[in-house]
């Protein structure tokens, strides 16, 4: 989406003249009625607004009396190609994203479903692992290169990307970094730019930051990614959260449930005050994918070894501007022996082969 669909929100209070004002000014011929938590009451179009005025109501009037109550809406997550078919069946151009609490967290339309903008961001792919976890498969092959289907896995991230509209890679590379070479070469075959950036001993996550280039964009946030996730993640609204919230960085973070196998017991002194048996504990968990503005990739001195989660430590204390972007589509970080055999599994459901 190469629009700020923050920019058709409008409040209930607000009147019909102030909903045809945004509809004007903005490409997207829609405005998304919202309550002051964000949580979407309704939608209105040119289309409802010219039945209004038919109807002899005044510009002057609450947006309310034009707008449609009860719209179509899909869940965060939903996938792309579920979400055309819907507004194809529906003859619908747009179509408001929802979170599970109702609130609208995006607007995708037909034309942005369809037409894919290209992308000048850098995307940054981590590839220099030993994948020990993985022996022997890995011990004549880097992890990234190991193959899910019937392409490795470094191949299936990279095409999810370029299928997103993003066309300028840099790898990452240390174990065995001629057998990537040797596959990808210099992108073109893929209709790509890759380059590569190789860490003499390993660096961490944050500290091959250092060795790119330094006539990278200096205006452009960069996706950076561990090169052995599958994910079906849409990189797209991913990149738009960060640039609407103006992010220093965004890190993916999904929920972990971890069930305690014991009654948990809640005491003051030697009186219990309650019992809890067998509790699930929710948290978020990093998930391996983040964005990252040029101030903060400038941060990094070049081979200077530093994890991401230290390094978005450092700048949470200087700004306080590292978001989190909660993801709900499929992920998996194929570590182990089982999350390689799930994946060979998964492959062929999930559209990605």
């Amino acid at each position: 989406m190469s629009y700020c669909w923050n920019n058709v929100l409008i409040k209930p209070d607000s009147t019909i003249r102030e909903a045809l004002e945004i509809i004007n000014n903005e490409a997207l011929r829609i405005a998304l009625v919202v309550d002051y938590n964000q949580h979407l009451i309704g939608v209105v179009t040119d289309g409802d607004i010219r039945r209004g005025l038919l109807e002899n109501l005044s510009l002057t009037e609450s947006v309310n009396r034009v707008a449609n109550l009860s719209p179509l809406t899909v869940r965060l997550g939903t996938a792309k190609k579920d979400i055309v078919k819907l507004m194809e069946e529906r003859g619908i151009l747009s179509i408001p994203l929802i979170d599970d609490e109702g609130r609208v967290v995006g607007l995708e339309t037909l034309h942005g479903a369809l037409h894919r903008p290209k992308y000048q961001n850098p995307v940054f792919l981590m590839a220099g692992g030993f994948g020990t976890r993985l022996r022997p498969l890995t011990d004549n092959c880097p992890k990234p290169m190991l193959k899910i289907g019937n392409k490795p896995i470094l191949e299936t991230v990279i095409r999810s990307f370029i299928k997103a509209g993003f066309v300028n890679f840099y790898i990452s590379t240390h174990y065995m970094p001629e057998l990537i070479h040797a596959h990808f070469g210099d992108g073109s075959e893929f209709g790509a730019n890759i380059k590569y950036v190789h860490e003499e001993s390993p660096l961490g996550t944050g500290g091959a930051l250092g060795l790119l280039p330094k006539d990278l964009p200096k205006d452009l946030p960069l996706i950076m990614m561990n090169g052995d996730v599958l994910t079906k993640v849409d990189f797209q609204r991913l990149l738009d959260f960060h640039v609407n919230h103006d992010a220093d960085a965004t890190m993916c973070v999904r929920e972990y449930d971890y069930q305690i196998p014991y009654g948990v017991i809640n005491g003051e002194g030697n009186k219990i005050i309650s019992m809890v048996e067998k509790p699930i504990q929710r948290f978020f968990v990093n998930a391996g994918i983040y964005v990252v503005s040029p101030r903060v990739i400038q941060s990094v001195p070049e081979n200077h070894r530093i994890d991401m989660p230290t390094l978005l430590e450092q700048h949470m204390q200087e700004r306080n501007n590292v978001l989190m972007f909660p993801i709900h589509e499929y992920w998996l970080d194929i570590g182990r022996m089982d999350d390689f055999n799930r994946a060979q599994a998964d492959i062929h459901t999930l559209g990605l082969d």
